[in-house]
């Protein structure tokens, strides 16, 4: 078990076992949450860009400079 004691402002300085088990360093964040039976858990809440990963589909097909010109010519704009 690790502990740690909180200052007059109220901070802790998490020991360095949680902090790797964790995966957090400096500047990283995390989240605590009070759970009705009065535990509280605390996760990392930073989130590596490698798991964002696949997250997102890609947007769909693209557009040529081509097909926008054709388009354009089509609507009858562009040309004066």
């Amino acid at each position: 078990m690790s502990e740690a004691t909180v200052t007059s402002k109220g901070q802790i300085t998490i020991p360095k076992a949680v902090r790797e088990a964790l995966g957090v360093g400096p500047g990283d964040r995390v989240a605590f949450y009070v759970r009705e039976n009065g535990t509280v858990v605390v996760e990392a809440a930073t989130v590596d860009v490698q798991q964002l990963r696949g997250l997102l589909k890609p947007a769909g097909r693209g557009v040529t400079i081509d097909a926008m010109n054709a388009t354009i010519r089509r609507r009858g704009g562009g040309e004066e």
